[in-house]
């Protein structure tokens, strides 16, 4: 801690006079808190849905209504230093730190209110309130003197009003929220910079990160180390589908919206759909290049893998498989090499990462035209170490499709007893909804007693072990060992059957592949 700065007589005084003003407010403020933990934090209230202003008492209590995890506010001071509750550094026009509050006062909000003092914002925040977190944004000053006497008056007031238990600080600058843990040691921070390590963050006693969801994506691995290290993880300001159910997928503590209400009924979905699941292992897509060599390898050859298919897999190479815009690509061309006129790629996990038991997911778009086969698959381990042959040691094809039978999605398990070359294999297809020009997510959820297929979350078909005439020796359930995921775009074969050769370049696109299991079980 460093050298404490002489204070003038003049602040003394009027910080002692702030204080009392604060003290002789009737606040009867007893309470119990049993803050919810939804993850949701309004930015700036639940503001939208209503039409509200952003900052207004009236946004910052429906928040409270929803029931959110949090609302967030951003705090300025005047140049007769009143702290107000407002976001940009002008109000009407009007330069906040250099016009007296009475000036900016005389214009209301749109909703009729009063631009709101922080002592009236606090006092609506913390009546009959004991659910939603006040995550309170200290907006960096003109200077860095008059941004530790803002610190400073923020946490006297929040004193003042017995409000510490509710009140969440986050700032940019490192300086405000390093002058507020010296006032108060347990007060609860978050930075909203990424330009410090987190070895800094802790040593100087900050709690938590707040950064703008994009530079978690660019740096995955700062997820894993801040919950290793006990730092609270937030993001700003998420309003995406698909970014909302990234950060939920990760666990985040707080997500940062304009949308709480989208946020709070995914939030409670994914409650039902990922009961007792954690997130094990991902890939979103957010390099460039080649995929991530740590997460994949390739199957290199064209021996036409038991079906007699079409393509040669090439491994490594960018004209068959990349990553860009967020998108795994895996592409078909036609393109003579060796005894094949066709190129394509098939990535597994095999010595980078398998499981047993889980669910799997898979965001993908499917290619279009006669000849394509794209498949979603498992094998296990058990195979690639030549313990087991196949149709013995299994195999889980989680989708497949072809492209002279548009839209029709099969899903599949097949074993020693229950094969395709017997047509006696476990199966379901039915038609999706233009899987070519849309996202689709498939999915499985993996059991000792059963198998789940999903397509957008919803239940497809179901295996269950030893049930319908199925026996559950490992000849006809043989599910129960680690596997290694596969996906791949086949061209033509036994079941692909005739080539269009107008469709090249042909591919199909992932968005992100995601993997849970339960703590329960050890994979």
């Amino acid at each position: 801690m460093g050298k404490i700065k002489k204070i003038s007589t003049g602040l003394l005084i009027a910080t002692f006079a702030f204080i009392l003003g604060c003290n002789s407010t009737n606040i009867n403020l007893q309470r119990n808190v049993n803050f919810v933990n939804n993850k949701v934090v309004a930015h700036r209230g639940a503001w939208k849905n209503k039409n509200l202003p952003q900052n207004s008492i009236a946004s910052l209590k429906e928040a409270i209504q929803l029931n959110c995890s949090g609302s967030e506010f951003d705090v300025r001071m005047t140049a007769d230093n009143v702290l107000i509750v407002t976001h940009d550094p002008q109000y009407n026009n009007l330069e906040i730190e250099k016009t007296n509050y009475s000036e900016l006062a005389a214009f209301k909000l749109f909703n009729g209110e009063k631009l709101p003092t922080l002592k009236e914002y606090l006092l609506a925040g913390i009546e009959n309130n004991t659910t939603t977190k006040l995550f309170c944004e200290i907006k960096p000053s003109i200077s860095k003197e008059r941004g530790q006497l803002i610190a400073t008056k923020v946490v006297q007031m929040v004193e003042a009003l017995k409000a510490k238990d509710l009140v969440v600080y986050i700032s940019f600058d490192y300086d405000i929220l390093k002058k507020i843990i010296q006032l108060e040691p347990s007060a609860l921070t978050q930075y909203l910079e990424s330009n410090k390590s987190l070895e800094q963050l802790k040593k100087d006693g900050i709690s938590g990160i707040d950064y703008y969801y994009n530079n978690y994506k660019n740096n995955l691995k700062s997820i894993e180390n801040a919950k290793t290290s006990d730092i609270t993880l937030n993001a700003w300001t998420v309003n995406n589908v698909a970014d909302m159910d990234w950060l939920l997928a990760n666990n985040f503590d707080f997500i940062t919206t304009d949308e709480p209400e989208l946020l709070l009924e995914m939030f409670k979905n994914r409650l039902t759909t990922y009961k007792d699941y954690k997130l094990i292992w991902s890939d979103e897509f957010n390099n460039e290049g080649l995929p991530d060599s740590l997460k994949w390898n390739y199957k290199y050859g064209g021996q036409g893998f038991g079906n007699n298919e079409k393509q040669f897999y090439l491994e490594k190479s960018l004209e068959n498989s990349f990553v860009k815009n967020g998108k795994l690509h895996i592409v078909a061309l036609k393109k003579d090499i060796e005894n094949r006129h066709y190129t394509s790629a098939r990535l597994t996990t095999y010595n980078r990462f398998v499981l047993q038991y889980g669910k799997i997911e898979v965001m993908a778009k499917l290619p279009k035209g006669k000849g394509t086969w794209p498949a979603i698959w498992m094998l296990p381990e058990s195979l690639r170490k030549k313990e087991e042959a196949w149709p013995l040691c299994g195999e889980i094809d989680i989708m497949e499709h072809v492209g002279k039978d548009p839209n029709m999605v099969h899903v599949s398990l097949h074993s020693k007893e229950y094969n395709h070359i017997k047509n006696t294999q476990i199966t379901h297809f039915e038609r999706i909804p233009d899987v070519f020009n849309n996202f689709h997510l498939y999915g499985i959820e993996w059991t000792p007693e059963f198998i789940k297929f999903y397509i957008d979350n919803k239940l497809f078909f179901e295996a269950k072990k030893g049930e319908n005439g199925m026996i559950s020796t490992n000849e006809g359930w043989p599910f129960d060992k680690p596997y290694f995921l596969i996906l791949n775009l086949a061209i033509g074969g036994n079941w692909g059957g005739d080539i269009d050769d107008t469709i090249f370049p042909s591919e199909m696109l992932v968005d992100y592949v995601r993997i849970y299991q339960k703590p329960t079980i050890k994979n």
